[in-house]
């Protein structure tokens, strides 16, 4: 055999395993003989039948096209027709009534004779299906996020307004609110990992009684999945409780326990009762706080059921009981039962974080954020280096002194660790911000704390505080 006819070959092989990889069909459409030439990958795809088929004028071809994307894949090849000479079309292939649309992307050349006249058309169709599956759901899923998004801002208005409303101080009003929002947190955390198809009242338990009061809390029930919205009330309900039990009620004395127990009620949802026992002589409060008014209007609504709050002496008894809409299955993904951790510290006054000179750096993506953090530890006494928005900005603050900095993980998508690699390699001590939930330590690796937001600003300077009187105590 020639060499040219073996080359031939390998390139017309090479060309047909190529088509075959990227899911291809090739077509021609013959103007000049008004015959649609179908290939049998194309026949595959399309279940059109291969070989030559009468094109009609066109007509014949442009009927394989669904209706409604018809007129838009005709004026495409007419244009090329007559100017570009390549035309690229996603439209959908005429079906049968109830059968799932098949969505094609194809894309040609136009052959012309030595005029210049249109001869053929020669070109290649796509599977496209599930590509545009894939973008629907996209779609869906940002508009899902969307709704979601501004569930969570009005549910974070409404709580700062009632907060305010019932505070003395503005200290008071920061220290209550940065407490419920933790607990929205909390929860959104949770719902996350499990892809927001649910959380545990066991995980909701944990993540709101585990870091307080070691050894006074006890949590127990079957496994049940809460819907996102039950949950995130639940998460807020036991937060209310259990900020008052350290206020007032069984956490605020050594010898006082809080236990939390819940059962499923066959069809009809579930109860959990929270029960204070060993703490203070319990007395009926003179007036309700946003707290008991969350509890009794709030979380009972929410949770398609009622709560029933008790105050007998011996410590305040809590029953909650939910309907059955509030309950999911098992979702297919479960987070592991979140890790007991103790709360970020809370200093009460800014003053109490001396950072005394101190050359801190910020290094944080979002404007309004960074800007309290600027303000809050220039309050403290540091020398604020930044802020730094970007991570180019970041590394190029690098070139001075810094004393401390104070690092958000993620930087519009781009990892910090670059910045905390220099850091570490220079021995300079720094504090993670972070929105990411809990993994079991800090990003990267790095021996660093963690301060998850959303936090108070003097969490912040009392951590960076902290790094600063460490480093000088090894100095």
């Amino acid at each position: 055999m020639p060499s040219s006819a073996v080359d031939h070959s390998l390139e017309a092989k090479r060309l047909e395993l190529a088509l075959n990889a990227a899911r291809l069909g090739e077509f021609e459409w013959d103007i000049e003989q008004d015959l649609l030439r179908v290939s049998e990958r194309m026949a595959a795809i399309t279940g059109l039948p291969a070989g030559a088929l009468k094109g009609g004028g066109g007509d014949a071809i442009y009927s394989f096209v669904h209706l409604e994307d018809r007129a838009a894949v005709r004026a495409a090849v007419e244009e090329s027709l007559r100017a570009e000479g390549r035309y690229e079309a996603e439209f959908r292939l005429a079906g049968e009534p109830g059968r799932p649309d098949l969505w094609l992307r194809s894309s040609g050349d136009v052959v012309r004779n030595e005029g210049g006249k249109p001869q053929a058309i020669c070109g290649v169709i796509q599977d496209i299906t599930q590509r545009k599956a894939e973008e629907d759901q996209r779609q869906t899923l940002m508009a899902e996020l969307d709704h979601r998004v501004k569930d969570v801002l009005a549910a974070v208005q409404t709580l700062a307004q009632q907060t305010a409303k019932r505070t003395t101080s503005l200290e008071s009003f920061l220290s209550t609110f940065a407490g419920r929002l933790k607990s929205m947190a909390s929860a959104n955390e949770l719902l996350t990992a499990a892809r927001w198809r649910g959380a545990a009242i066991a995980h909701l338990a944990a993540a709101e009684l585990g870091g307080i009061a070691p050894g006074q809390t006890r949590w127990e029930g079957p496994e049940l999945f809460l819907t996102p919205r039950a949950a995130n009330a639940l998460s807020l309900a036991l937060h209310e409780l259990a900020t008052n039990a350290l206020k007032f009620g069984a956490l605020s004395s050594e010898h006082g326990r809080v236990n939390v127990r819940w059962h499923r009620r066959p069809g009809d949802g579930f109860e959990l009762t929270w029960t204070e026992s060993g703490g203070p002589t319990v007395q009926p409060p003179k007036r309700l706080g946003f707290g008991s008014t969350l509890l009794e209007q709030v979380t009972g609504r929410e949770l398609n059921g009622e709560v029933r709050i008790e105050y007998p002496a011996s410590g305040v008894r809590v029953v909650l009981s939910a309907g059955d809409q509030a309950v999911v299955e098992r979702p297919d993904t479960v987070p592991a039962a979140p890790a007991a951790r103790a709360a970020a510290p809370i200093v009460t006054d800014i003053e109490d974080a001396d950072l005394g000179g101190a050359r801190v750096l910020i290094v944080e993506d979002a404007v309004l954020l960074a800007m309290e953090l600027e303000t809050g530890l220039s309050d403290a006494g540091a020398e604020v280096i930044g802020p730094a928005y970007e991570l180019e900005e970041a590394m190029a603050l690098l070139d001075q002194p810094v004393d401390a900095a104070v690092l958000d993980a993620n930087l519009n998508g781009r990892s910090v660790t670059p910045v905390a690699e220099l850091l570490a390699a220079r021995g300079v001590p720094f504090v993670f911000a972070t929105g990411y939930g809990d993994t079991g330590g800090a990003p990267g690796g790095f021996d660093a704390p963690i301060i998850r937001k959303p936090y108070d600003v003097t969490q912040v300077a009392a951590a960076v505080a902290g790094l600063l009187a460490g480093r000088r105590a090894r100095s």
